[in-house]
């Protein structure tokens, strides 16, 4: 099975799928949102309208089956800083390039139970554990998270940002940092959608770090991040 990823404009008819994706995957299966706080089945936050939104769409039915977006700075903040604590000192970054990875969300259907435990549970990556995944992920859900992340390094290109916050669980943090995506743990791990911990990602050294770690997904991010194929309304189109 083969996906586009592609950045969705927020006057594409797509956005509200975004919406409502992270509506099903937050609310109705994790139940990290409320429900009655976002009417219409649609998980909307103030930090959307400063957002670019991506998403991972199945090219023989147009269905959004994955999404992503980066927050770019504005005087809302960062949810990070609302969050999570700083251990380290970030004073050098210059915020007008910063961004944050955040809302991630893959339908039911294209996730497997034991990613969920890693990648959102908490769950300690032990080796048993990751041979378990191993076996069990055939790459599907996988290959879409590094897929919307060469969304993410193309929009890092296309816009200037040189770093990028996220917070999230210690096992998704493993899994990108064994395929060359290279987080720095940048505070202690709080209760927040279970437990997360503040990570922060430099642009440059991720990729290459990539380089040598995995040339094979650093050559395709390079490949996705030249290509400029319009899919109208909906964005850039990165052929999967």
């Amino acid at each position: 099975m083969y996906f586009d990823f592609m950045r969705i404009s927020k006057d594409s008819p797509l956005i509200e799928d975004v919406y409502k994706l992270r509506y099903k995957v937050y609310c109705d299966e994790w139940g990290f949102e409320r429900p009655e706080d976002h009417s219409g089945r649609r998980e909307v936050d103030k930090y959307d309208p400063f957002s670019s939104h991506f998403g991972a769409i199945r090219k023989d039915s147009g269905q959004l089956i994955g999404t992503i977006r980066v927050i770019g700075f504005s005087d809302q903040g960062f949810p990070i800083e609302e969050h999570s604590t700083f251990s380290v000192d970030l004073s050098y970054l210059d915020r007008a390039k910063v961004g944050e990875i955040s809302r991630l969300a893959v339908s039911k259907e294209y996730r497997r139970r034991l990613a969920d435990k890693i990648m959102l549970d908490g769950q300690e990556y032990t080796p048993d554990l990751e041979r378990r995944f191993q076996e069990e992920r055939r790459r599907t859900d996988h290959d879409i998270v590094l897929g919307l992340y060469s969304c993410i390094y193309q929009e890092c290109l296309e816009t200037g940002l040189t770093h990028l916050y996220a917070v999230m669980a210690d096992g998704l943090q493993f899994l990108l940092r064994r395929a060359g995506v290279l987080f720095q743990r940048i505070g202690p791990t709080v209760e927040y959608h279970g437990k997360r911990t503040p990570y922060l990602l430099t642009v440059d050294e991720t990729m290459d770090h990539m380089a040598g770690k995995n040339p094979e997904l650093y050559k395709l991010f390079l490949a996705r991040a030249a290509e400029r194929v319009s899919d109208g309304a909906s964005g850039r189109s990165l052929r999967g």
